[in-house]
Order: structure tokens, then C-alpha cells, then sequence
């Protein structure tokens, strides 16, 4: 049962599990608010991971992580947030209709802030951290929201210390914002629900892969070992396929039983 999972998140090209049979992909196996529940467990794992023991440990070992990354003059990583935005960026780019993005009352970027229904639901997370699900009428798309804490030191000092940041006194365990998904359909075949969170896990190949790559047009700075070990151990960075692997094993239990009760 296991290697079904695994093959979904490591085989981030777009290949799905094989069917059980010839009508199992084929009928509505998932409500929208399952499937976008699924997918916002995989990017939890995958956030905390990648901030944590990416960004926070890779501090510790002097490595740089900047906003302005991408640019040429620049020689640094993706921040997390900017991380979740190359995720939500490849997913748009994908042909599943999957919709992603980060959205706060007190956002960095004013672009990210929220207004209207979300902003009232928004407040609605933060008395109690759970989930809100609604009909985006103008969109005609269903919305999902969850609470985004902060749970590294990392988040809260970036935020702090940005000079555009509207607010300066974040702390470990606030809700700073919400991950907001969304998708056209109520709900959703076997097939589109792993096509869903094959996009995702593409989404996290593809921006850890261009982090990669930006390290090794390194001028200046001096670049971190590429394999197996972790900033933890040193001056070093895991391959996609290493920081894959730990989010595998990290990931959530719930997502594979659903599947595997529908592939049954």
C-alpha cells in the first residue's frame, strides 16, 4: 500500500497509480473539500520541511535566502513563501485546473491581502484554526482555506525584520495567513483527485529543482554539497529526490488511506 503513495509523489512527471479497473477512475470517488484537504496536508509536510530544515537549518550554516532571489545579482534560495508561490506557479502552468495561493490580513505583499469573503472568513480562522469551504461565485470556483501558522523561527523573524512587513511583533504559533485552494468542480474522479496531487508535488520538483539550479550559478558565494545529507549536518543541500523521499515518509497517513480505499 505503500508504494502507491510513493509513486505518487516521486513520480512528479504526471504518472498515476495503474487502476483497479476500467470504471474506477472514471466515477466521482471525492467531494472537492476531500480532495483539496489531501493537498493541503502534502504542502503542510512539504512548507514545514522545506522551512525548517531548508531555510532555518541552511541559516545556521551561513546559506542565503532572499525575495529577490531569481534576480542575477542575487545568490540565494526561494523564502517560504516564495517557495509555496513557484509550487502554486508550476501548478498553473500544469493542465489540472487547481488554483493556489497565500493570503494574510497583514501580507508583505499588499497584492496578498485579504478582502471581501475571504477576509471575513479569514477571521473566522483565527478565533479557530479550521478549515473554511465556500462557493466563489464570481470565479465559479470552490474555495478552500487553512490557517497558516507559523511553526519555525524562520517565518517569524523574516516577517519581523522585513521592512515592508505592516506588522513587527509575530510570534511562534500565530496564524499569519491562509493557503487558499481552489478548483471548478464539486467533486472529483479517482483519477483527477491523484492528477490533483501529482500537480503538487510537480509544483515542489519544480521550484526546489530551480533552487538547485540557481546554486550552481554561483559566482561569489560559496556552494553547498548536493546529496544525501542535510543542512543539520553541514554545508550541504539533499537532491529533489532526497527532500521528496523525507516528505514521503512525512506525509499524511489520511491522504493514503483515501486513496487506497478508492483504488480498492
Amino acid at each position: 500500500m505503500l508504494l502507491l503513495f510513493s509513486a505518487l509523489v516521486l513520480n512528479s512527471c504526471g504518472g498515476v497509480p495503474e487502476e483497479k479497473s476500467e470504471t474506477s477512475g472514471a466515477e466521482n470517488v471525492f467531494s472537492v473539500e476531500e480532495v483539496l484537504e489531501m493537498v493541503s496536508k502534502e504542502n503542510d509536510v512539504t512548507r514545514t520541511l522545506y522551512t525548517k530544515a531548508i531555510v532555518g537549518g541552511g541559516k545556521k550554516q551561513g546559506m542565503k535566502f532572499d525575495e529577490d532571489w531569481r534576480k542575477d545579482d542575487v545568490e540565494a534560495g526561494p523564502l517560504p513563501a516564495l517557495f509555496l508561490r513557484g509550487v502554486a506557479t508550476s501548478i498553473k502552468k500544469s493542465p489540472v485546473p487547481l488554483g493556489l495561493y497565500l493570503g494574510s490580513d497583514f501580507p508583505v505583499n499588499a497584492a496578498n491581502k485579504f478582502v471581501g469573503k475571504q477576509a471575513e472568513l479569514f477571521e473566522q480562522i483565527k478565533e479557530d484554526r479550521k478549515p473554511q469551504f465556500f462557493y466563489e461565485e464570481d470565479q465559479k470556483l470552490h474555495t478552500a482555506m487553512f490557517a497558516d501558522v507559523a511553526g519555525a523561527a524562520a517565518c517569524v523573524t523574516c516577517h519581523n525584520d522585513h521592512k515592508q512587513s505592516p506588522k513587527k511583533d509575530w510570534k511562534l504559533g500565530d496564524v499569519m495567513g491562509a493557503t487558499t485552494w481552489q478548483y471548478p468542480k464539486d467533486s472529483l474522479t479517482y483519477k483527477e483527485t491523484v492528477a490533483v496531487l501529482n500537480s503538487y508535488a510537480k509544483g515542489t520538483v519544480d521550484i526546489y529543482m530551480e533552487y538547485l539550479d540557481e546554486i550552481e550559478a554561483f559566482e561569489t558565494s560559496e556552494k553547498p554539497v548536493i546529496g544525501d545529507k542535510w543542512p543539520a549536518d553541514g554545508k550541504f543541500l539533499p537532491t529533489a529526490e532526497v527532500f521528496l523521499d523525507s516528505v514521503r515518509k512525512l506525509s499524511s497517513y489520511e491522504t493514503m488511506k483515501h486513496l487506497v480505499a478508492a483504488s480498492k
